[in-house]
């Protein structure tokens, strides 16, 4: 399936990517030792770090769940993760997307089954040029599937911009910053593999009529994300089997 997207002989990106091709993708579970489960999230400059610890009790005992456990997720951007050093620490947009990292994967977890209980996911940006939320996501799901925790579908993750009046996926930062026309439009999306949305985001300006078209756009480079940590998924226990099948 390819999407018709006005402008496209036209438009060049910056880094000479097609507008429907991601940036080189890497994946990896098992990169934290001491976590219950842990992946690594690369989208081409932006690299993403998450760990889970859980399922345990829930502390303090006020905040149980008698009916399901509660996913907490914490979202932080190292301070050397940019080339302008940012103020380590909580603040108001780390706390946002801690929320929808939470709200994009809640869908998918099994959660009635651990009653009082809670898992926690901590993602650290350890690199951004972009995308750091869907990179986090993509961690996320990675390492709470590599936990152990059952999960109905994996959850992937992607960016889908507008530049000017042109679609594009899976933007850069010099891209995010493009304000040339009508300015850059950001729309993250999650979805799991059936193509159901669990959660996306609209910044910037766009019609119906190219929402839905960004939207098949952000399906489409979902499933090949999708296939990147199924991979890093299958090759881990391949690993822990000695190469078994």
């Amino acid at each position: 399936m390819r999407i018709k997207n006005k402008m496209t002989t036209k438009f060049k990106r910056p880094d000479g990517r097609a507008i429907d091709e991601l940036r080189p993708i890497e994946a990896k579970v098992g990169v934290v030792p001491n976590a219950d489960g842990s992946a690594m999230y690369k989208s081409g400059d932006t690299i993403a770090i998450a760990a889970v610890y859980g399922p345990k009790k829930m502390h303090p005992q006020h905040q149980q769940n008698p009916l399901k456990g509660t996913l907490r997720c914490d979202y932080n951007m190292i301070s050397f993760s940019v080339s302008d050093r940012i103020r380590p620490g909580k603040n108001r947009r780390s706390m946002e997307i801690s929320e929808i990292t939470k709200w994009a994967l809640e869908p998918v977890l099994l959660l009635d089954k651990y009653q009082n209980q809670v898992i926690d996911v901590f993602i650290d940006i350890i690199q951004a040029d972009a995308g750091t939320r869907c990179a986090g996501i993509n961690a996320a799901a990675m390492a709470l599937a590599h936990a152990g925790i059952p999960m109905k579908d994996m959850v992937s993750s992607v960016s889908v911009g507008k530049l000017d009046k042109t679609l594009v996926v899976d933007l850069t930062k010099e891209e995010e910053d493009f304000h040339e026309g009508e300015g850059p439009t950001d729309i993250p999306i999650s979805m799991i593999h059936s193509g159901r949305i669990t959660h996306m985001q609209l910044d910037g300006k766009i019609g119906v009529k190219q929402l839905k078209e960004a939207i098949d756009l952000g399906k489409i480079a979902c499933e090949k994300v999708y296939e990147i940590q199924k991979k890093a998924l299958k090759d881990a226990i391949d690993m822990e089997n000695g190469g078994k099948e």
